[in-house]
């Protein structure tokens, strides 16, 4: 697939490309805002039965991502597309999206249990046969440094509107089930998965249609090996995903722990959506502004600067510990202003990271790029989850079945409090930290050769 080269990127292109953000933020958002929740307080699963079960799922990602990228580049090299990846992630995953939420009644918890980890596996594949390609695309579809960049930021404006769509809209239609918690989830689960297929299908578009040709398929192994390849010869991939990778730990933790603070702290379950009007109000906000920032003082010291907000506002919800009340709001949307610069900056380094291994390595390598990044983006975020349930869990958090009465102790609350703050704050420290070591700046690509060092 040739680029766009330095050409303006059309408006139908990065509209296009955009759309895909709704469903991948809505799948990101919603299964790590409630799925714990759902397995812990509706299925009664154990708390740490429940994170156990989340980390499998997300070894198998760790497992995969990488051989679909590999299949991702042989599909584009043999066909000169990566579409059918797309279509086929977008066609499978409403299916298994609904099926994760439709656990028959009184099935036990260790039934329960299993039924969600088979469900929720097959939705995380179908999710990453959409996402590892769509990860890939920016660095085919422009070489120039500031288009990326104005590829990119719409993307994070839908992606942080679907946080808000997402993360308000399904415990709002998880409501309409009543005293019915099994159709409230199925609900939720019906619309959210289908709008979720709809928009990954839509955007699949993006890719050219490609020819139809044989090819042998590659084995699993080659995969790996070209996995591991990028890892060990990309200083500056290494950097930026490990970054990226704990923040997206930090951000999965105060995801799944925002049901409980809303739940046990702040005595109101429907908070949640409050929570996350405070967090994506000002994401939506910030989204243009971090790319004029990215311009005037260079994506990597803007993600920095977003990266600390983020950290401090989190910090700043530690004096639940005191005094719970509305004012958490406000810290909140300080890490909303962050939060939006620490998705779009990161995306628009990836395809520089791409173009800077492609300089000496040769191109036809960003699929199994795109399928390394989302295996550390996506397991960041379920370690974030499987994190906080191993706190709730040392602090003695009481799991219970639908219907059932339930009172946390005082030290349980405690424990989603640190979840909620201390936890994710000192994870982005440790993200800005490993960060240190990204060496590329836009010099590199307005020389005439790049950086050669790999």
């Amino acid at each position: 697939m040739a680029t766009l080269g330095h050409l303006p990127l059309p408006r139908r292109v990065i509209g296009t490309y955009a759309l895909g953000s709704m469903g991948t933020g809505g799948f990101s958002t919603l299964p790590g805002l409630v799925l714990i929740y759902y397995m812990t307080d509706t299925l009664g699963i154990a708390v740490l039965w429940a994170g156990g079960l989340l980390g499998v799922s997300k070894i198998w990602d760790v497992l995969i991502d990488p051989v679909i990228g590999f299949r991702s580049d042989r599909d584009l090299a043999a066909t000169g597309s990566r579409r059918r990846f797309m279509v086929a992630g977008g066609a499978l995953l409403p299916l298994f999206f609904i099926l994760t939420f439709a656990v028959p009644v009184n099935l036990g918890p260790i039934a329960a249990g299993l039924w969600v980890l088979v469900a929720f596996t097959a939705t995380a594949t179908a999710f990453s046969l959409f996402q590892v390609p769509y990860m890939a695309l920016p660095a085919e579809l422009s070489d120039d440094y500031d288009q990326r960049t104005r590829l990119l930021s719409p993307r994070v404006l839908v992606l942080s509107l679907a946080i808000l769509v997402f993360g308000a809209g399904g415990p709002a239609l998880r409501s309409l089930g009543g005293q019915n918690e099994w159709l409230g989830y199925f609900l939720m689960a019906l619309v959210a998965g289908t709008v979720i297929g709809a928009s990954l299908l839509a955007s699949a578009h993006v890719a050219p249609m490609g020819e139809t040709r044989a090819q042998a398929m590659a084995p699993l192994r080659q995969g790996y090996l070209r996995g591991l390849a990028v890892l060990r010869r990309s200083q500056p991939f290494r950097a930026l995903l490990l970054a990226f990778g704990l923040q997206g730990l930090a951000t999965g933790a105060m995801l799944a722990g925002a049901q409980y603070v809303a739940t046990w702290v702040l005595h109101d379950e429907a908070a949640v959506t409050f929570l996350f009007v405070a967090l994506i109000g000002p994401a939506l906000l910030f989204a243009p502004l971090w790319r004029v920032v990215a311009k005037r003082v260079g994506k990597e010291r803007g993600f920095v600067l977003a990266s600390v907000l983020y950290g401090v506002g989190a910090l700043a919800l530690l004096w639940m510990l005191i005094e719970p009340g509305p004012w958490v709001y406000l810290p909140v949307a300080l890490a909303g202003a962050g939060y939006a610069g620490m998705q779009s900056l990161p995306m628009s380094m990836l395809p520089d990271v791409i173009t800077n291994d492609a300089l000496v390595h040769g191109e036809g390598n960003a699929g199994i790029f795109g399928g390394v990044w989302t295996a550390g983006e996506t397991t960041g975020m379920a370690f974030g989850a499987t994190i906080l349930t191993v706190v709730l869990a040392a602090s003695g958090y009481v799991e219970s079945v639908a219907g059932q009465s339930v009172t946390q102790q005082a030290p349980a609350i405690t424990g989603i409090i640190l979840a909620f703050s201390v936890l994710p704050a000192a994870v982005i420290a440790l993200s800005l930290l490993a960060f240190r070591g990204y060496p590329l700046r836009e010099s590199n690509f307005t020389k005439p050769h790049g950086l050669q060092a790999p």
